[in-house]
């Protein structure tokens, strides 16, 4: 049976018909909500017998496939005994530009639509108009051409013909690639135990078009256990693109390499990694336009190659990219979107999938398909989907503004100012209210002003001037835009945030419950699995991230030995942010007990780096036979990889690393056998108190559960990950200290493993003896 290859008519117009240079110079289409009722108001407006939004297709069947042409037309109306279609866009460009300049990919989705409705009713001519409306003045521009059917055809044929290069290749690939999947064995045999158990649940979640949240502990080979049988569901044909979502580079890492062990079994299957633009761009002192970017210039004149080129390659990562973008001299981060077009698996950041802001718009909204979703270390989505959500605005960024445009941009100066003047009054009132305020409704008299701004600074930044003023200019514009655009979402799940300072004055719209957007952005799926090691519990990220009721849970529990790891509790320790100055001197002196026990590397986490900060400045003073590391703020990838290296199995003396919990050693690194020998974790894990995590605990206080959503349950998920640094493999032995007196009461003791088998240490003599003995076992 031939497959059926779907295209949207905008996405074949676009791939074949564009030409020339990549050019990011500021040149909105229209701002899209507005853009949206611009489109519905000229609908409305249309006489009577006036169609809107009608579903057209066609079928082009070829040796090899069946091309499925599809679309809607903005508007179809009879006139005069001729067929009418529309296509309107909206735009904030001088509507005289496109009496002008025509643009070719505006008329060529027109044309399109015209020959499939055409072709559907056995019409023998269509008139096109296309019309453009100005978002600002309201002003359209009617642009009328009379089409036979038979001059229609010959475009679309064209049209196809060229695009069907492309599509035979891809259809050609999936039979190889279907091939391979169906022959490739798991690379890991006999599985791991409990790792089948993931992936049998893995492949019926996708196959049935479901969702899944999976606990599965760490060691147990999480991230293959979810690409292999996703992968077999691809060459099913029950998903047509799989998507791995992280929210690490570390994650990134971990697909790339499953997918490169799984090549060398035997798979084909193209993968593209996407890398943010700031990282991968090749000149990012330059704005991405043709006069200021080689690459820019001629790019996709020079595309077709490229892509040509790449799709030679399988693993088409970080690298495989700069490559052919060096090679054939075009803009690396648009050639990674254009190839992940074509690829059967995107590795990506979660913002690619959920944020508003970013998220791949030709997936998600242009075309729809049987998407899987694997998200990595799901736990992190919480706090991400909050911040994606939420938007903020600060009155010293719109006072920087002024000073910067004061004598050159007088309309831009006059926004700003009224902002500021605005931002200055609320920053009083704040002041005498402690300096935060938060209410549930929007700020009265905001909105009209940063609407104001903005259409300002769109006349400006459409000119496309250049100017040294001009970054910040753009920058303050798409904030205030995605400010706009969260409040016009605004509803019961958010609250309005004013923190003031002496000078300055932050206005956020803070998102509490994200699971409502969550649930819409999972739509762009078919299917979708969380997992972690830790997701605990279950039902709280059911329930904050969006699932269905019908979502499966799985909790897959470790697969090592249970007498492989020593736990321990430090009872009688307080923790609390009052008792933390008196606990310092105590927690030195477990920590070296619980070193002492055994010459080896060991992991020191605690709640924040003040508090480490404490412990690791009295610990230094009695510790010289002891080597000592401490994680520091704003730690690069480079520092982080030292930092890593010194845990190695030569080290002649112990050495300890004081880190943060949930920060960049808490979670995502791999210290195996003697390179780690125990953890010590100080505290519950709850995040800091602040204004912020109040509301959401009075949010959810509503349902009794406050405490929990906002503090005990993301301070748990953080414990269990800064525990799951110590056992890696079955080989592996480790002890781990937790020192808090929480961890001995039922609501904190009923979230950790079951397999643990706690032992309380009353003292340090008590501890460091259990600790021999556990140590003394295992030779």
């Amino acid at each position: 049976m031939k497959e059926r290859h779907q295209i949207a008519v905008r996405t074949l117009v676009d791939v074949v018909l564009r030409a020339g240079d990549l050019d990011m110079r500021f040149a909105l289409s229209g701002r899209r909500l507005e853009g949206i009722r611009a489109h519905q108001k000229i609908q409305r407006q249309r006489p009577e017998g006036y169609r809107a939004e009608v579903p057209v297709s066609i079928e082009v069947e070829t040796e090899d496939l069946i091309l499925v042409v599809a679309g809607r037309i903005d508007g179809v109306i009879e006139s005069e005994g001729t067929m009418v279609v529309e296509e309107i866009k909206s735009t904030t460009k001088d509507l005289k530009t496109f009496e002008k300049t025509p643009a070719p990919c505006h008329w060529g989705q027109a044309k399109v639509y015209a020959y499939l409705l055409a072709s559907a009713q056995d019409l023998g001519a269509v008139t096109i108009r296309l019309t453009y409306c100005h978002l600002d003045t309201g002003d359209t521009l009617e642009l009328v051409e009379d089409w036979t059917r038979d001059g229609l055809e010959s475009f679309f044929k064209e049209l196809v013909d060229r695009y069907l290069k492309w599509a035979t290749t891809l259809v050609q690939w999936r039979y190889l690639r279907n091939a391979t999947i169906q022959s490739v064995d798991f690379p890991f045999m006999p599985y791991r135990t409990g790792q089948r158990t993931m992936a049998v649940a893995v492949y019926r979640t996708i196959r049935d078009g479901g969702q899944a949240i999976i606990q599965a502990s760490t060691g147990i080979g999480k991230t293959m256990a979810a690409l292999f049988p996703a992968i077999k569901t691809l060459g099913e044909g029950h998903a047509d693109r799989l998507f791995f979502l992280t929210a690490r580079n570390t994650g990134k890492a971990s697909a790339i390499n499953a997918l490169n062990l799984l090549q060398e079994a035997g798979l084909r299957l193209k993968r593209v990694s996407l890398t943010a633009k700031d990282q991968i761009c090749f000149c990012p002192d330059a704005t991405c336009n043709p006069d200021e970017c080689a690459y820019a210039s001629g790019h996709f004149d020079r595309l077709p190659e490229a892509l040509d080129d790449a799709f030679l390659r399988d693993n088409i990562d970080r690298s495989a990219i700069e490559a052919v973008a060096h090679s054939h001299r075009v803009c690396p981060f648009e050639l990674s979107l254009e190839l992940s077009r074509w690829a059967d698996c995107i590795i990506c950041d979660y913002n690619y999938a959920f944020d508003p802001r970013v998220y791949l718009k030709r997936f998600f909204d242009e075309e729809n398909g049987a998407y899987a979703f694997l998200v990595d270390e799901a736990h992190n989505l919480v706090d991400r989907s909050r911040e994606m959500f939420s938007a903020k605005l600060r009155k010293s960024d719109f006072l920087e503004l002024r000073r910067a445009v004061k004598n050159h941009l007088p309309a831009v100066y006059r926004g700003a100012g009224k902002i500021n003047t605005w931002m200055l009054d609320a920053r009083k009132r704040i002041q005498d209210a402690d300096g935060f305020q938060s209410e549930a409704h929007l700020p009265d008299g905001l909105e009209p002003l940063l609407r104001g701004f903005l259409r300002v600074s769109e006349r400006w930044l459409a000119k496309n001037q250049s100017a040294p003023f001009r970054e910040i200019v753009m920058e303050r514009y798409f904030e205030t835009s995605g400010f706009l655009r969260v409040w016009d979402q605004f509803d019961d799940s958010y609250v309005t945030c004013r923190q003031a300072t002496s000078k300055d004055l932050q206005i956020k719209l803070f998102c509490l419950d994200p699971s409502s957007r969550l649930k819409l952005a999972l739509r762009r799926s078919r299917s979708v699995i969380f997992f972690s090691a830790t997701m605990t519990p279950a039902g709280y990220f059911q329930d904050i991230l969006g699932c269905e009721p019908t979502a499966a849970m799985l909790a897959i529990p470790s697969p090592f030995p249970r007498k492989n790891l020593k736990v321990l509790i430090a009872s009688g320790i307080s923790t609390y942010y009052a008792q933390r100055e008196q606990s310092a001197d105590r927690i030195v002196a477990l920590v070296r007990s619980f070193i002492h026990s055994k010459k080896g590397n060991y992991l020191c986490f605690f709640p924040s780096y003040e508090y480490m900060t404490m412990v690791v400045d009295r610990f230094d003073l009695t510790e010289g036979d002891v080597q000592v590391l401490v994680q520091v703020r704003e730690m690069d990838d480079a520092g982080r990889a030292r930092f890593l290296d010194r845990f190695s199995t030569q080290n002649n003396r112990t050495m300890v690393g004081f880190a943060v919990m949930g920060g960049i050693f808490g979670e995502g690194i791999d210290l195996v056998g003697e390179r780690l020998s125990g953890a010590v974790i100080v505290g519950v894990g709850l995040p800091a108190i602040c204004p912020e995590r109040d509301l959401i605990r009075g949010y959810f206080d509503r349902r009794g559960e406050g405490f929990d959503f906002a503090y005990r349950f993301p301070g748990i998920n953080r414990v269990l990950q800064a525990a799951g640094r110590v056992i890696r493999t079955d080989q592996d032995r480790g002890a781990l200290l937790l020192v808090d007196q929480r961890f001995c009461r039922p609501t904190y003791q009923g979230l950790l493993p079951d397999q643990w088998a706690m032992a309380m240490a009353g003292s340090e003599q008590q501890m460091e003896n259990r600790l021999k003995r556990f140590w003394s076992a295992g030779h």
